[in-house]
């Protein structure tokens, strides 16, 4: 799409953020007031919006909000050595690191997933706001225009806000603009993060009433709207209820979470005509069904990326690779976990047997064989099309190599809208009094993800599709949190095995407050790799640089370390190198602090910025 590659000069230059303490200078320039001629120069001035918030695989080198290289802190990625850390102490600045706002490169705190202590799109968006009343009233938008307008910013004012409220909690809200040397709002103290969030309630409701159901090729509309409306509300409502804030709130939320996936299931525009893989490395994602949204990237428009480079099997520098904890999560091709299941080999868990009896999502996600570009031996390939694998010990073409991909990413697509939807169902019937689930819903949601086709590679291999999840015979996986019931349990694992390497995993087990699974003291297989048979699969491990390095663990949890004699006994779940637990850490990480800097700048001029709870 070329809205994302353009260079909004005139825009920039009317906008460009300051370096005051929040980013909130005077709201206009000179050529402000020239600017805003009609619904054409809205439009230019909203494509700016598109690369902070539809990153896609982001562009270049960039790796915030993409996925598999911006998403590496959760618990189903490991490394060599200790795991990443939690955040120990206040930071001296939580500001952004640019001084100007730069639209191809958003900002992301990388332990939080989020968003920096920034307030420079707040304050474009509210801008845009005041352009659009002064616009109705001069008579340079129809009424129409106008509605339409006003939903898309006040579906990206919610957005900005709801991803500032998932990292910090509590924050100052601005709704309007407001002069430089209007001290008293620009350093207003937080507040609390249940008043932002009706507030971005209520822009939701309006962007899902008035936003066009088309507004041209890729652009923002009611559909696309409505399913980052199901991912924000879910992640808010969940948190009210799991962190025991409001549960009024947490109804009220995922309420608007199931009428905004109704409205988009009902619609009949969305199916599952596409196997798995093709979602992430296909060339050119016009007509896919499934997807609402994508980002489209062409070389000759000079719009590439660099995240199919890491999944193309030569690349050795993963950093980070899938560990035990995910593997297991895979459910059976029976729909049972592999406990229960009755496939033969289930229970064995190398990679081999796993990709003819697990999801087809884990063949596609997945290279069938160990690898040793991964920390884990566990390879991700999900994010490159079955062509670009094949180039291993080569030299790829450009598309699957360097910055120069050029594979189209799904920003918003029908799985999420539906898992979203049955996740929000089903808390509203356990919970809130919501009407019970029933067969017919998760056969429009669970089900008919897993009746997705597969492709000829997956059917080679064996790879079928998976039974159905039936209301009647949830399972019952004996490593399920008794905290949480069946069915539900079966809802977050579909999550797990849809969205891997995706945005999802960190922000999903923060809003269930289940960051304990992080620790590896508490979930131990996130400190493993897959089981692996190295005499018959990995024998260039089985060399002196590796004796006293090479170890793995027996399913009794004995563990055998190479010494260069016992090559036989090398088989079992592989132990990254050195791989330590992450420190421990508390509930206050759950969200970010403030900087001193931030806190400092407030009391020199004679306020206070409240630091974040248990910070």
């Amino acid at each position: 799409m070329k809205k994302y590659i353009l260079l909004i000069f005139a825009v920039i230059t009317c906008f460009s953020a300051c370096d005051d303490i929040l980013d909130r200078p005077q709201k206009s320039s000179p050529d402000d007031s020239t600017y805003w001629k009609d619904e054409n120069t809205v439009r230019l001035f909203v494509n700016g919006f598109y690369a902070n918030y539809f990153v896609g695989y982001n562009s270049g080198w960039g790796t915030a909000y993409a996925p598999l290289r911006g998403y590496n802190f959760c618990d189903d990625l490991t490394k060599t050595g200790v795991q990443d850390l939690f955040e120990a102490s206040v930071p001296s600045s939580r500001k952004t690191a640019n001084t100007e706002t730069t639209l191809e490169t958003p900002e992301m705190l990388a332990e939080y997933w989020g968003p920096t202590w920034s307030f420079v799109w707040v304050r474009k968006v509210n801008i845009l706001h005041e352009r659009l009343e002064e616009m109705k009233e001069e008579g340079k938008l129809s009424d129409t225009e106008y509605a339409h307008w006003k939903g898309v910013a006040c579906f990206f004012r919610g957005f900005e806000y709801s991803r500032l409220v998932s990292v910090f909690g509590d924050v100052p809200y601005f709704d309007a603009s407001f002069s430089e040397s209007d001290f008293d709002t620009m350093y207003k103290d937080r507040d609390d993060r249940g008043y932002v969030m009706d507030k971005v309630y209520e822009d939701f409701q309006y962007a899902l009433e008035n936003i066009r159901e088309s507004d041209g090729n890729q652009y923002l509309n009611r559909y696309m709207a409505a399913g980052f409306i199901t991912r924000l509300m879910l992640f808010e409502g969940t948190w009210q209820k799991y962190h025991n804030l409001d549960s009024d709130r947490a109804k009220k939320y995922l309420q608007l979470v199931e009428s905004a996936g109704d409205y988009v299931i009902s619609s009949g525009k969305y199916k599952f005509t596409s196997d798995f893989r093709s979602l992430f490395g296909s060339q050119d994602l016009a007509g896919n069904e499934e997807v609402l949204m994508y980002r489209h990237y062409d070389d000759a428009l000079a719009v590439r990326h660099c995240i199919a480079s890491y999944c193309n099997r030569n690349e050795g520098d993963l950093g980070y690779g899938a560990n035990l904890s995910l593997a297991k999560s895979f459910i059976c091709a029976d729909g049972q976990p592999y406990q229960l299941s009755s496939l033969s080999n289930a229970d064995v868990l190398d990679i081999s047997n796993m990709v003819a009896t697990r999801d087809p999502r884990f063949e596609a996600t997945f290279w069938h064989e160990p690898m040793v570009t991964s920390p884990t031996l566990l390879y991700c390939c999900k994010f490159i099309d079955r062509e670009g694998v094949n180039y291993y010990g080569q030299t790829p073409p450009a598309i699957y190599a360097s910055n120069t991909n050029t594979n189209d990413y799904p920003v918003m697509r029908y799985a999420e809208v539906v898992l979203n939807w049955i996740e929000a169902k089903a808390e509203l019937a356990e919970s809130y009094g919501g009407s019970a689930v029933t067969q017919a819903d998760l056969d429009v949601s669970v089900n008919a993800i897993r009746n997705r086709p597969l492709d000829d590679e997956a059917i080679q291999k064996g790879v079928q599709q998976t039974a159905p999840l039936t209301i009647g015979a949830i399972p019952d996986d004996p490593f399920r949190d008794v905290e949480v019931s069946a069915l539900l349990w079966e809802i977050r694992r579909e999550r797990r095995m849809e969205f891997f390497g995706e945005h999802t995993r960190l922000l999903d087990i923060k809003r269930w407050k289940k960051i304990q699974h992080m620790s590896g003291e508490n979930c131990p297989d996130i400190l493993r790799g897959i089981w692996t048979n190295f005499p018959q699969e990995l024998t260039e491990f089985l060399v002196e640089d590796k004796v006293g390095v090479l170890q793995v663990e027996k399913e009794d949890g004995t563990i055998v370390t190479y010494d260069g004699t016992n090559a036989s006994q090398m088989v079992g779940y592989y132990i990254p190198v050195n791989v330590q637990d992450r420190d421990s850490f508390t509930d206050r990480v759950y969200l970010s602090p403030v900087g001193e800097q931030q806190i400092t700048e407030y009391s020199q001029k004679g306020y206070k910025l409240t630091q974040t709870t248990l910070w």
